[in-house]
């Protein structure tokens, strides 16, 4: 696929100049701080150092205070209280973060995760009902509950109170709860509104700990499950989040909890130090394959277990939920992009929208995520579930997905979600109505550039610029996510020494050794799902490459290595 490589402006020279004297830093590292909004030493200083002392105080949070006082009262009455979450990642970390911390000394309560297909995401009639028959008097809701207005009102009635913890956006109207934190509700002055579900979660324990005198430093433990949480759910990584994940990372590297580790070791993470991509591509979708494939239970079960043995068996189970999910994501994927090959109009439309009764539900966001990959636009992957056709959408960069589904309101029985990602729920006989509207809305709304992939790149460097002590400050700038992403570096006129081939089981990726020049160092560099462009590297070919720069570890032996995100002919 053609892509479209676009170079960020520049920082204001004089304050590059001046923020490249004042940490004595060179330009290229100076730009990338004031591209970043990092312009004086002190910001600097917050954020290569990110501090616990800069979190923002969790009483600034709206209906903190009464969150805290129901869950006193709950505790000083010995009422039954349940921990409830989605099933996600989010979800089955915070479940896991809110149950650890309070089993340390109450133990009246229990936790509950939803089942994907007979309850679906969120609050349930289903798991409510269940509460009541178990006497549970409080229900701590996580990553879910600020849309759950009919469910909350139901559970009123049946003398159970929500405690809500959400970070997504409310609807027009607040569930009656007894409290409700989620900073993205109207008359929340809390100061950043970007934390996952598990790091309102955090917020809430770290506000009891205060009233309570629970040192923070015992709140530091749980950090590992905030980074978890935070990297999976593809939040910012900005601000107060940027200072958890830091942390979170610390704590992952330094002594995770049992269950945590456990999976880190399946994933063939124990040998090496863990980034936010690790937890991305190897810790969190084992975690949410159990959601997928079996109940998001057994995730919350792994997470909150001190029994290495019982953790290892978990970590096992889970890690065959995911080598299965591979197999079913990678099947499906298959099956839809043979019926959009297939179907010439489905080629040339603006959208994707495929349905099959017989796919899995648990890895439709996956397949709509892969689709993409292919077919670069707004897609929706539709299964039959319940008697109602159930999926996911994702979005394209810079194209308002919700939006788009808002306008198809009147056609869905549900949706929700947000810019790059939604769920929706729709009659089978509306399919048609709705997949024509759709596309008639995206073909008004998106514009020519939005659909070609972009290669954002953020400076220009010489090969020869990349050396150990630039790689070593770069390595500061983590953790990279959204909001701080990877520096992406163009070099032109490179070419490789003649060592390149064709490398990956499928021959699908693409082993290089790039140089600039005639005398300058060679990098090695890997282009994956790159094969295709073989002829156009090999034989001394000059040509223009943009990348990040990564360590890699091979036999104890650290090498810097550039991971290439595109190549054009020189000068194209």
């Amino acid at each position: 696929m053609e892509k479209r490589w676009e170079i960020k402006p520049a920082g204001d020279k004089a304050t590059v100049e001046q923020l490249s004297a004042d940490i004595n830093v060179n330009r290229h590292l100076a730009n990338l701080l004031v591209q970043r909004g990092i312009t004086t030493f002190e910001e600097a200083k917050a954020y290569f150092r990110p501090s616990l002392d800069d979190l923002h105080d969790p009483f600034l949070m709206k209906d903190m205070n009464r969150a805290i006082d129901r869950i006193t009262t709950a505790i000083g009455s010995h009422e039954r209280i349940l921990i409830y979450g989605d099933y996600d990642v989010d979800g089955t970390t915070s479940v896991a973060l809110m149950y650890s911390f309070f089993r340390t000394f109450y133990d009246n309560l229990g936790y509950y995760i939803p089942d994907r297909y007979s309850e679906g995401y969120g609050i349930s009639l289903k798991g409510i009902d269940w509460a009541k028959e178990n006497n549970y008097s409080l229900v701590i809701a996580l990553d879910c509950g600020i849309k759950a207005v009919e469910e909350i009102r139901y559970a009123n009635g049946k003398g159970i109170d929500f405690v809500v913890c959400d970070h997504h956006l409310p609807g027009d109207t607040l569930p009656e709860a007894a409290a409700i934190l989620d900073p993205k509700q109207p008359g929340c002055e809390y100061p950043y509104k970007e934390l996952s579900g598990c790091g309102v979660g955090f917020k809430l324990i770290q506000g009891y700990a205060r009233i309570n005198n629970i040192p923070f430093d015992d709140l530091i433990p749980y950090l590992d499950l905030v980074a978890v949480s935070t990297a999976s759910d593809i939040v910012p990584i900005t601000g107060e989040n940027r200072i958890l994940v830091y942390h979170g990372l610390e704590q992952l590297n330094r002594d995770p909890r049992t269950g945590l580790k456990s999976i880190m070791f399946s994933a063939g993470l124990d040998v090496k130090e863990v980034t936010v991509e690790d937890i991305v591509f190897r810790v969190g979708p084992r975690i949410n394959a159990a959601g997928r494939m079996e109940s998001g239970s057994r995730a919350v079960d792994l997470l909150v277990s001190d029994n290495r043995h019982a953790a290892e068996g978990i970590s096992d189970q889970i890690n065959i939920f995911n080598r299965d999910r591979r197999e079913v994501d990678q099947k499906i994927t298959q099956e839809a992009l043979t019926m959009i090959s297939d179907d010439p109009a489905m080629v040339n439309r603006l959208t994707t929208v495929v349905f099959n009764e017989n796919w899995h539900k648990g890895v439709v966001g996956i397949v709509a995520s892969r689709l993409i990959e292919t077919y670069y636009r707004p897609t929706i992957v539709l299964t039959e579930s319940n008697g109602f056709l159930t999926g996911s959408a994702r979005s394209v960069k810079g194209f308002d997905l919700y939006q788009a589904l808002e306008a198809c309101g009147d056609l869905l029985e549900t949706f929700g979600g947000h810019m790059y990602a939604a769920g929706l729920t729709l009659r089978r006989e509306k399919l048609e109505e709705f997949s024509e509207r759709f596309e008639a809305i995206v073909e008004k709304n998106i514009t020519p550039e939005q659909m070609i992939p972009t290669v954002l790149i953020d400076e220009e460097l010489a090969l020869d610029e990349i050396t150990e002590s630039f790689f070593s400050i770069l390595k500061q700038m983590t953790p990279f996510g959204p909001g701080n992403l990877a520096p992406v570096f163009m070099s032109r006129g490179v070419r490789d020494t003649g060592n390149g081939r064709v490398v990956g089981n499928n021959g699908g990726h693409l082993k290089l050794e790039l140089v600039q020049g005639d005398h300058g160092r060679a990098f090695p560099a890997i282009a994956f799902n790159m094969a295709d462009k073989y002829e156009l590297v090999s034989g001394g070919t000059l040509f223009d490459v943009c990348y990040t720069i990564e360590e890699n570890e091979f036999r104890g032996r650290r090498t810097l290595q550039l991971n290439v995100k595109d190549i054009k002919p020189a000068g194209n």
